[in-house]
């Protein structure tokens, strides 16, 4: 079993071995973690729509398995204390920032700590697919405008996945300010290889 702590607006990536468990956590509180999973071939990643397909829901808690492009089940979410996940929007990214913000560079983003993170495992910028956004609280409304409300994860609160299959796994401790209610923090990555 291994704790990894992820800096505020930082990334890392690494290898799951299918079996393992994966438990991400906000130590303070309010912080929203990026994930993306890719399969041992890195064509084959964690795919939103194949996964909203098979759910019949864009609302993914407890008890729902996360698919690849491949229809490939690649992690289920087997204990979620928030219950409040996103897996609509892209990681925040410089592009981003700069049209809905009016922010230029230099300023973090998801997408570049998950390029950086994923580079050493062959993964280039243009597969990093939609994350599942751990904790973000994306609301829709009545005519399908998405409004991002303030997470509501509190220290303590936690997710976990069951890793179904051999993976190379990117989190980030997100870097967007609306996202995190104004503030960043750490997200804690707990891998338990041999759960039981």
């Amino acid at each position: 079993m291994s704790l990894t702590r992820i800096a505020p607006q930082a990334g890392i990536a690494f290898v799951v071995p299918a079996g393992a468990t994966l438990t991400l956590s906000a130590p303070e509180g309010e912080q929203v973690a990026d994930l993306v999973a890719f399969g041992e071939e890195r064509r084959e990643w964690l795919s939103a729509g194949r996964t909203f397909d098979y759910a019949s829901s864009i609302r993914l808690s407890t008890g729902d398995v996360l698919f690849s492009n491949r229809s490939r089940p690649m992690l289920e979410i087997v204990e979620d204390t928030v219950g409040q996940n996103d897996f609509l929007l892209a990681p925040c990214s410089p592009e981003m920032f700069r049209r809905l913000y009016g922010v230029e560079s230099p300023h973090p983003s998801c997408f570049e700590n998950l390029v950086a993170a994923l580079r050493p495992f062959g993964i280039e910028p243009d597969q990093v697919p939609t994350a599942f956004n751990v904790f973000m609280n994306v609301q829709v409304d009545r005519d399908g405008r998405l409004s991002v409300q303030p997470p509501a994860v509190r220290p303590g609160d936690r997710l976990t996945l069951r890793v179904l299959a051999d993976v190379v796994v990117g989190v980030t401790a997100c870097s967007a300010e609306l996202t995190n209610n104004g503030s960043f923090k750490p997200i804690d990555v707990l891998l338990n290889s041999r759960p039981g």
